[in-house]
């Protein structure tokens, strides 16, 4: 599938914030009192280790914004994998420039690729079966809409966007309506005729019991690989089926085995470490 860029008017707010933090109130005083104001640089943003690239359109906006001069010429588009040492985009203007933006620029993208990067190797455990890879809401306040792009990137698909999105009926909203099916059949009286109802189940009893009421997907939580293989026999396809708790590249393969259609992974969007890039003068 293609990788569809974000719009413009998406990622701006979000790199304009960043560099306004930066920027603090009197400006990059360092390269301002250093670098000639009609010094020109040519630099290079060089990966420092393998991975999956994700972000290149949200570094070059900061370069951008700084002075709309500044010319970026992307070598690996996002979705690439790459090596240590790889050259993903050659950067060239104003010195100054590309000094202020330089960490700005580097943090989205060091943040989003290493979420590409982790995405891409749970992907790449499932690949001889059917199970897609789903991120969650778990997710930096803000930047969302970035990191749900570099899930994409790294080869994955994204879950709800927002509470919004879809009807996830989790443990506490069971609790508090005092069943399943209370809980099932209120948010069916209160959904929109386009919404999905997803209900989480943590024993196959429950299962049994969301899927009397027709919904159209179970959230199997924390199961071992062995009920994940009972409840998806029991679903029969009848609902779409996502496991979710203790995935890794490890265990991933094993709870693709079993033939759920998906597995939602938390910790590549909140705990993913950054790829090491560097931007450099050439």
């Amino acid at each position: 599938m293609m990788l569809k860029p974000l719009p413009r008017i998406m990622i701006e707010p979000l790199v304009r914030a960043a560099l306004l933090e930066d920027l603090g109130r009197a400006g990059d005083i360092t390269s301002d009192a250093i670098v000639p104001a009609d010094a020109t640089a040519t630099m290079v943003l060089a990966t420092r280790q393998p991975g999956v690239i994700a972000g290149l359109d949200v570094a070059a906006l900061a370069f951008e914004l700084i002075d709309p001069r500044t010319e970026i010429t992307v070598v690996h588009a996002d979705g690439s994998a790459l090596s240590g040492g790889d050259v993903v985009a050659t950067v060239q203007g104003p010195a100054r420039a590309l000094l202020t933006a330089e960490r700005t620029a580097l943090n989205f993208l060091c943040h989003l690729c290493g979420i590409a990067t982790q995405t891409a190797a749970v992907v790449e455990a499932v690949r001889d079966h059917k199970a897609r890879i789903v991120c969650t809401r778990k997710t930096t306040p803000g930047l969302r809409a970035l990191e749900k792009y570099a899930v994409r990137a790294g080869g994955g698909a994204n879950h709800r966007f927002g509470l919004d999105d879809a009807v996830l009926i989790k443990d506490n909203h069971i609790a508090i309506a005092g069943d399943i099916r209370t809980a099932i059949e209120r948010a069916r009286a209160g959904a929109g005729h386009m919404m999905k109802i997803e209900v989480e189940v943590d024993t196959l009893d429950q299962l049994d019991m969301a899927l009397a009421a027709n919904v159209d997907a179970v959230l199997l939580d924390n199961m071992s690989v062995g009920q994940l293989t009972e409840a998806v026999a029991m679903v029969g396809g009848r609902a779409i089926t996502e496991a979710s708790g203790r995935v890794t590249p490890q265990t991933a393969r094993a709870i693709a085995a079993t033939g759920v259609d998906l597995i939602s992974v938390g910790w590549i969007t909140h705990s993913a470490p950054i790829l090491d890039i560097g931007l450099d003068c050439r």
